[in-house]
């Protein structure tokens, strides 16, 4: 079952590689210009954009070193919300997409556990984001060696991981709603409010005392809270998106093990 998902998923798997991948080149190759034009890209200049704005790309911070670069322009929120997209569509084949399409129900009728099921397509999940990872990971440490970025592969790396977790998580949350309704667009869409309100309250968040408090609901704080790009690996903060994501897989295979499909 593992190997005919990635079977059934390495075209989407290429074109989702080689898209990060073109991604990464081009913003990362623009860091040179950044660097060699410090009047532009200032701690002065930065403050022109709006508070908003600002917070919605981290802050801006120390963006003309290798590491705030890379933190404000490419983790913050563009690569994980490419991989975020990614997740989402793959996990809704695994459950939704063919309860949906009808395909679902020949599956089940055949001599398979349901939960064996669930749990096999996710690994398939698991596997699939971690080779578009590994990829994307490889691009970027040779691009950022490429234009001379002073960041260490152990920080790129730990980032990357990072960006691997989130993506895991709102994945299996699409899977867990896609296992409990049947319904793709309903897990897309509760993946779309999660990923908007959370990525919302832990930046604009940061300067509204009233929601400022919702960021231990939302996986991007334990995303990028540690900062991994200066300080490795935030050991304690991705340990919590790994719980969330077991927490979330297991409640998928009970909730689809329960459910009439219409067999």
């Amino acid at each position: 079952m593992i190997a005919k998902s990635l079977r059934d998923n390495r075209r989407a798997l290429a074109w989702w590689s080689a898209g990060i991948c073109a991604f990464l080149a081009v913003y990362m190759s623009v860091y040179g210009s950044v660097r060699e034009n410090p009047e532009t890209y200032s701690g002065i200049a930065m403050d022109k954009f709006p508070g908003p704005l600002k917070d919605l790309m981290g802050g801006f911070q120390d963006f003309q070193t290798g590491a705030g670069y890379l933190q404000s322009v490419v983790y913050q929120l563009f690569v994980p919300m490419l991989f975020i997209v990614c997740a989402t569509l793959l996990a809704n084949r695994i459950i939704a997409q063919p309860e949906e399409s009808g395909t679902l129900e020949l599956v089940v009728t055949l001599p398979v556990d349901r939960r064996r099921l669930v749990v096999e397509r996710w690994a398939a999940l698991v596997l699939s984001l971690l080779a578009v990872a590994c990829v994307t990971l490889a691009v970027a440490w040779a691009v950022s060696v490429a234009v001379d970025m002073g960041v260490a592969f152990d920080r790129i790396a730990a980032a990357h991981t990072g960006v691997f977790l989130v993506a895991l998580l709102f994945g299996t949350v699409a899977l867990t709603v896609g296992a409990a309704t049947g319904r793709k667009m309903l897990a897309s869409a509760v993946v779309g409010v999660w990923v908007v309100t959370g990525y919302l309250v832990v930046t604009i968040g940061r300067s509204v005392d009233a929601i400022a408090w919702l960021k231990w609901l939302s996986p991007f704080h334990y995303y990028a809270e540690g900062r991994p790009l200066y300080d490795g690996l935030p050991v304690g903060d991705y340990l919590v998106l790994l719980a969330a994501t077991a927490v979330l897989a297991l409640t998928a295979v009970l909730a689809f093990d329960r459910r009439d499909v219409g067999v």
